[in-house]
C-alpha cells in the first residue's frame, strides 16, 4: 500500500496526480479524497461507457479513450508531466470483450503467456513506470474505507455462521490463489457459487437463488495481492445486489477491502438487515 511518504512526495513535487478512472464512484472518492489532501492538479483517463461524467468537474484536465488505447494514455500523462497516477474504478467485462488494443498495448499483450487482471495490469503498470509514471495503491487518499475487523453493519449474525464464515473465507482464498476471482457464495458449509470473470453480482445471482435468502458472500484479497489494481471493494451496489439476490450476509477481508462510501453503505445494511462481517 502506499506510505505516508509517497503521499507526501506527491504533495511535495509537482502536487498533481493522474487518475486512471474506470466506472462507478471510486474513482470519484479517488479524486475528492485527494483534494482534501492538498492535491491540486488531477489529470483524468478516463474510458468512453464507463467513466461517470462527474470526473470532468473535479479534474484539471481529462482524456477520454477507449479500452486498450495504451500510448493514448500514457502521452496524456507525459503532456501533463504526471508522474504519479491512481488506478480506481473496473471495466465491464462485457467491454473488455470489444477491446480494441492499440499498437503498444498489443505488443504488451503478446508478450504474456497468461492474461488475467494480475499479468495484464501488471504489464500496464511496468509500462507506465518506463515512462516515468509510478503506480501507487488504489487504496490512497482511501484508507479510512478500509473494512475494519469485526461486524459493522446489519443483524448481529447466529453464533453458528461464524463457522460459515470462516470455511468461506478459507475457500475464497484458495479460488482468489488460483486467479479465478474473489469472492464466493457460502451456506452451511456448502459452496454455492464462485466468482470468475462475470463478476460478483452474477455469483451472488446463482448463489442467491440456491440459497433461498441465507447465503453469505464472502470476497477476499489475494495472496500477495498487489494494491495498485484489482482491489477487493464493496459498496451501495454491493448491498443492493444482496438484497435482490437473497445474500442475508457479506463478509469481507479487514484492511484489505474498500468499503466505498462507508457510512452509507453501513447505513443501507441495516436498513436492509444484510449483515456486514470483516474477517478477520
Amino acid at each position: 500500500m502506499t506510505t505516508k511518504n509517497q503521499k507526501k512526495s506527491i504533495l511535495e513535487s509537482a502536487n498533481r496526480l493522474g487518475i486512471i478512472a474506470g466506472r462507478g464512484v471510486y474513482p470519484l472518492l479517488v479524486a475528492k479524497g485527494a483534494k482534501r489532501s492538498g492535491v491540486e492538479k488531477i489529470f483524468s483517463v478516463c474510458f468512453v461507457s464507463e467513466t461517470d461524467h462527474q470526473m470532468e468537474t473535479l479534474s484539471t484536465a481529462v482524456e477520454w479513450i477507449r479500452v486498450g488505447q495504451l500510448s493514448k494514455l500514457i502521452q496524456f500523462f507525459k503532456k501533463n508531466e504526471v508522474n504519479t497516477a491512481i488506478m480506481a474504478g473496473g471495466i465491464a467485462p462485457s467491454h473488455l470483450f470489444e477491446l480494441r488494443p492499440d499498437l503498444r498495448a498489443i505488443l504488451l499483450l503478446a508478450k504474456l503467456k497468461e492474461r488475467n487482471a494480475h499479468t495484464i495490469f501488471g504489464a500496464i503498470a511496468q509500462e507506465l513506470e518506463k515512462n516515468g509514471v509510478i503506480l501507487l495503491s488504489a487504496t490512497t487518499f482511501l484508507e479510512d474505507q478500509l473494512a475494519p475487523s469485526g461486524q459493522f453493519g446489519g443483524p448481529q449474525i447466529k453464533k453458528r455462521y461464524w463457522e460459515d464464515v470462516e470455511f468461506g473465507f478459507r475457500i475464497a482464498k484458495e479460488i482468489a490463489r488460483l486467479d479465478i476471482g474473489q469472492s464466493v457464495v457460502v451456506k452451511n458449509g456448502t459452496v454455492l457459487s464462485v466468482e470468475a470473470f462475470e463478476g460478483t453480482d452474477e455469483a451472488m445471482k446463482r448463489g442467491g437463488e440456491l440459497g433461498r435468502g441465507s447465503a453469505m458472500l464472502v470476497k477476499v484479497s489475494k495472496p500477495n495481492q498487489d494494491f495498485r489494481f484489482d482491489v477487493p471493494v464493496i459498496g451501495i451496489k454491493t448491498i443492493e445486489s444482496a438484497q435482490r439476490f437473497g445474500i442475508g450476509t457479506i463478509v469481507c477481508e479487514s484492511a484489505k477491502t474498500l468499503i466505498l462510501e462507508k457510512e452509507k453503505v453501513v447505513s443501507l445494511a441495516d436498513q436492509t438487515k444484510i449483515s456486514l462481517i470483516g474477517f478477520p
